[in-house]
């Protein structure tokens, strides 16, 4: 089913650029791109798309909650919660240095906001975006969930791994009573990765609608004009991958190119919706057929959709000084350190945040007296932009978690490890298929 669906989705995505270059070229003639009619289609198809992300957005707090939960549980004691927590964060630190410092460089390598070709916003035209969802009381008390129910229904993540720690380390304290609750969520987990599996038959249909309503609507040539800018940021992205995936094959070894072809499909779905909460359970079901061990990759990757953003890190620097050359600012070696130390401590809190990239940007923008208004720039193509950071956050938080599985466990070939496998049927009938199994330790 993956494999099909990986060639469905390919399919949806080409079909709905050919769709949506079609459309613009018919219409473009009665009022260009932004016209009526292409704003009215896009709006239309965009319902297929919102309703393919709530349902993602269904699934994932019982999901997180569920396999985060039982992680703990099996971990057996909370020495080894503390000793997976601790690298989980040492990791996250040096993964977003390596992402922020290689944007920095590559940003004044390219040059991309010099000599633009565009008309360049005046320095004080209002960006749209919302800086005053970042204060420090706020971002920490925000941490700490009032209900944890609230924090479900919100799909509010790091509350979900707070609330579920608590939970889950209860539970290991408790001890034998708690078994037939840890049994339940356990067959939550089950029931929740099946209720995946038909929501994700719905994402060829949600990626064609995507894309051709955003062809449809800007057009080729909003492309075009900033191609260059998109061009350098997408070459910086593919080296951060061969370096993720370069410390991983050093760390796990020559089965990291496993990995690769497991990722694959939830990183074309998170490439195609530029989504990474799409791809989450595709990313957990693939990092449990590799071998990583459930107890892990269910801790590890909810708080990397907190804390590990590879994508969106290389992302902010990149911005911030193409912005900054739009305008013909230089920024000495001093302003441009300081500033990716403000972005590593900032986006620590864009979780749940709307447009969290571009509220960073603006905040850090303000800091260093460059013109907010630069953002307008680069909002119009946001969404092509978001494809690439939603599929580089997931092999981001993919490597995290194979990285200290393996660091824990030694040793990540499922072949050798003590399994229980669950069977479960796929709707309408043909074999039982392997789905994760929550009690290998």
């Amino acid at each position: 089913m993956a494999k099909r669906l990986t060639y469905y989705i390919i399919a949806a995505l080409v079909l709905g650029i050919a769709t949506g270059l079609i459309l613009n070229a018919i219409y473009a003639d009665n009022g260009g791109p932004g016209s009526a009619t292409l704003t009215s289609v896009a709006y239309y198809l965009s319902i297929v798309t919102t309703v393919f992300l709530r349902l993602i957005k269904m699934i994932i707090a019982p999901l997180v909650f569920s396999t985060l939960v039982v992680g703990i549980a099996h971990m057996g004691d909370t020495a080894a919660l503390g000793r997976v927590g601790g690298r989980s964060i040492l990791w996250f630190i040096g993964a977003s240095l390596m992402s922020l410092t290689l944007g920095l460089i590559l940003v004044n390598l390219f040059q991309p906001g010099v000599g633009l070709d565009i008309p360049i916003p005046p320095a004080d035209a209002a960006s749209g975006v919302d800086k005053a969802a970042f204060d420090f009381k706020q971002f920490v008390s925000h941490i700490f969930p009032a209900s944890g129910i609230e924090a479900m229904a919100n799909n509010e993540i790091l509350q979900i791994v707070v609330f579920s720690v608590f939970i889950g380390v209860a539970i290991t304290a408790v001890g034998d009573k708690a078994a037939p609750l840890v049994r339940g969520i356990e067959s939550l987990v089950q029931v929740m990765l099946q209720v995946t599996n038909y929501v994700m038959r719905f994402a060829p249909f949600a990626v064609f609608a995507a894309v051709t309503g955003t062809i449809a609507e800007r057009g080729p040539e909003i492309l075009g004009s900033l191609g260059y800018f998109m061009l350098t940021f997408y070459i910086g992205m593919a080296l951060l991958w061969v370096l993720l995936i370069a410390i991983c094959r050093v760390i796990v070894g020559p089965r990291t190119g496993e990995l690769v072809r497991y990722i694959r499909d939830p990183l074309l779905l998170a490439f195609t919706t530029a989504s990474s909460e799409a791809a989450y359970p595709r990313t957990l079901e693939a990092l449990d057929r590799f071998g990583v061990p459930p107890r892990i990759a269910s801790f590890v990757l909810p708080l990397g959709y907190s804390f590990n953003l590879d994508g969106s890190m290389i992302y902010m620097t990149f911005a911030t000084m193409f912005i900054a050359q739009a305008y013909g600012i230089d920024m000495t070696l001093g302003q441009q350190i300081t500033m990716l130390l403000i972005l590593m401590i900032t986006s620590k809190g864009i979780a749940g945040v709307p447009r969290a990239s571009l509220v960073v940007i603006a905040g850090t923008l303000s800091f260093f007296d460059i013109p907010e208004a630069g953002l307008l720039l680069i909002i119009a193509i946001d969404h092509f932009l978001d494809m690439g950071r939603s599929a580089t956050n997931v092999v981001g938080n993919a490597v995290a978690a194979t990285v200290i599985a393996k660091w824990e466990a030694r040793r990540l070939d499922p072949a050798e490890s003590p399994d229980v496998t669950a069977r479960v049927a796929p709707s309408g009938g043909g074999p039982a298929r392997d789905v994760d199994s929550f009690d290998r330790v």
